[in-house]
């Protein structure tokens, strides 16, 4: 006996806004199967309104309400039976978040849960996470995002401690981070690792994704400090311009590529870590896994 069941996850950063649409496969004796089926992106850089002044503008609360709307329309269309829609440290930190989200409900019938970091860390942990981990190694997880990133140390295949920093790409643009969050950060990733004799990094987000993708690598193969730190040197030398133009980054990422690679190095320097694994998971993955395990509530949309 087979079926199958479309999920969706929205995630609602600080750079960019996604849908992910999932098709969940059980069969009979097997393993429940998660299968991608559709990934739509858009690039609202909330952060930019939010972090710089402290709400989300006129112009960008149109698009997400245009945005949540096509959303909706294209779940109908993909016969998605459940969804669930979460926002992160932008709408978390707006004046105007919890005003918008109401405003999307009411036009879009979307309902958004606005999660806190921990939250954000936990549904993340949700993912194909373990699959890639041995549980014989200790692993600093480094999930980077727009308005903040998640750090966990994983030893032994469990988390033993976990961490979020208002460090992440639209802040450092808007240079918005101040010195004593870096040095807060460092302490905490020097401490926590120092009694372990090798770490390697695990990276999520769509900038370690995008560097991964251009190193051409085998999946499952990591990439190397040295080579991070190359390709950082690299990007510096080209400008915003050049960027989209010649190394043909969108330019919604090329701007962002430079401070997430940042983040990924210091952790790499102050963990000790030479390797950095790169899974390809995110947000998105984690709500469809949360949502199936029902280990955060969900909205049912009705089938016709």
């Amino acid at each position: 006996m087979l079926t199958i069941k479309k999920y969706a996850a929205i995630d609602i950063g600080s750079n960019a806004v996604r849908l992910l649409i999932a098709n969940i496969i059980e069969q009979k004796g097997k393993a429940t199967a998660f299968k991608k089926s559709s990934l739509v992106r858009v690039p609202i850089r909330l952060g930019s309104d939010v972090f710089v002044n402290g709400a989300i503008s006129e112009e960008n609360k149109k698009r997400m309400v245009d945005t949540m709307t096509a959303f909706k329309l294209l779940m109908k269309s993909h016969k998605v039976c459940t969804y669930k829609a979460c926002a992160t440290s932008a709408m978390r930190e707006a004046d105007n978040g919890a005003e918008i989200s109401k405003l999307i409900e009411k036009k879009a019938d979307i309902f958004i849960d606005i999660i806190d970091g921990e939250e954000e860390a936990a549904i993340i942990a949700a993912t194909d996470l373990q699959s890639y981990i041995k549980e014989d190694k200790t692993y600093l997880y480094v999930d980077v995002g727009g308005g903040s990133s998640e750090f966990s140390v994983i030893h032994l295949g469990k988390t033993v401690a976990s961490r979020s920093v208002k460090i992440g790409t639209v802040r450092l643009l808007n240079d918005i981070v101040k010195k004593e969050t870096w040095l807060e950060l460092e302490t905490w990733i020097k401490l926590v690792t120092k009694d372990y004799h090798k770490v390697d990094l695990i990276g999520s987000g769509g900038n370690i994704n995008k560097i991964f993708k251009i190193s051409g690598k085998a999946l499952g193969k990591p990439l190397t400090y040295f080579y991070l730190t190359s390709y950082y040197n690299k990007l510096q030398t080209y400008s915003y311009e050049e960027r989209i133009t010649e190394l043909e980054l969108n330019q919604d990422r090329a701007d962002v590529i430079i401070p997430a690679t940042r983040i990924y190095l210091s952790a790499m320097k102050w963990s000790g870590a030479k390797d950095i694994y790169v899974p390809k998971i995110g947000l998105s993955d984690g709500i469809i896994k949360s949502v199936y395990y029902k280990t955060v509530s969900s909205v049912d949309l009705a089938l016709d």
